[in-house]
């Protein structure tokens, strides 16, 4: 079995629709079953990215808020 690549994205100081069009671009380059790590502080950002993953082959796998105006996601290209 192949293992996944990881690649992660640090969009703090991007607000909305940046950080989306950022991710949105990215999982077009990876691969299926690789993981996105993506670091943001876009306040809009946890409800953009979970109404993206309806859109496009993504799997919220973790969310985390690491204070409080920074989050953390881990996605995969499925």
């Amino acid at each position: 079995m192949i293992k996944p690549k990881k690649y992660k994205l640090d969009l703090d100081g991007f607000k909305c629709p940046v950080p989306v069009l950022k991710i949105s671009k990215k999982f077009k380059e990876i691969k299926k079953g690789d993981i996105l790590l993506v670091f943001t502080d876009d306040p809009k950002a946890e409800k953009d990215i979970d109404e993206l993953s309806k859109n496009i082959n993504l799997k919220i796998l973790k969310k985390k808020h690491l204070d409080s105006d920074k989050m953390h996601f881990k996605l995969e290209k499925y």
